[in-house]
Order: C-alpha cells, then structure tokens, then sequence
C-alpha cells in the first residue's frame, strides 16, 4: 500500500499506508491524525483539510479543480504555491511516498 507521511503543527511527523482510492484526509482521520478536521467529509466545502504538499511524487498529483482552487482562498492558514485540499487527492502507487504538512490553522 502506498504510503504518506503527516508533518504536524508539533514538528511530528506521522508515516501511515493508505488504500488505494483513499484521500489523505480519510487516511489522516482514520488514523486519528487529529490535525486534519475534514468537517464537510471531502466535498471541497470547508478547507479544513488545507494542507501544504511538501515532498515526494509531487507531478504525480491530480489536477486542481475549481472548486478546491476556490476554496483554497477561503482557509484559515495562508494559501501557498503548494497548497492543496487533502480531501481532493486520493492515494495510489504514484503517489507512494508524498509528504504533505499540516498548517497551524485550520
């Protein structure tokens, strides 16, 4: 199973294996990574799930959706080149290996 690693607001980071199709938010809360919040459950709605994509396969990622481009500028934590919504990438074997960091605010 591909792996992703969590780098928290702390300076933990967090290495977990995630099912195919699943997102990194799904993976961070069935991990009980609670610095993921996801509360609209992955429908690019609440950007609670803001995360900065720091390492690892990163042209392997899906393109951006409007929707998440939209929302992007609606979170709490400041939108940087490398920000993207975590309920908007689901896992597969390109992606093995990403890490991504979890801002303070969410």
């Amino acid at each position: 199973m591909p792996r992703v690693t969590y780098r928290l607001p702390d300076g933990r980071d967090c290495e977990v294996e995630l099912s195919n199709g699943q997102s990194l938010m799904e993976g961070a809360i069935r991990n009980g990574i609670g610095a993921i919040l996801g509360e609209c459950g992955g429908s690019a709605m609440c950007a609670t799930c803001h995360v900065y994509i720091e390492g690892g396969p990163v042209g392997a990622l899906p393109s951006m959706c409007d929707d998440e481009d939209a929302m992007l500028e609606e979170a709490a934590a400041e939108r940087l080149g490398n920000s993207r919504l975590s309920c908007q990438i689901r896992m597969n074997a390109a992606l093995d290996g990403i890490v991504v960091r979890v801002p303070e605010e969410m």
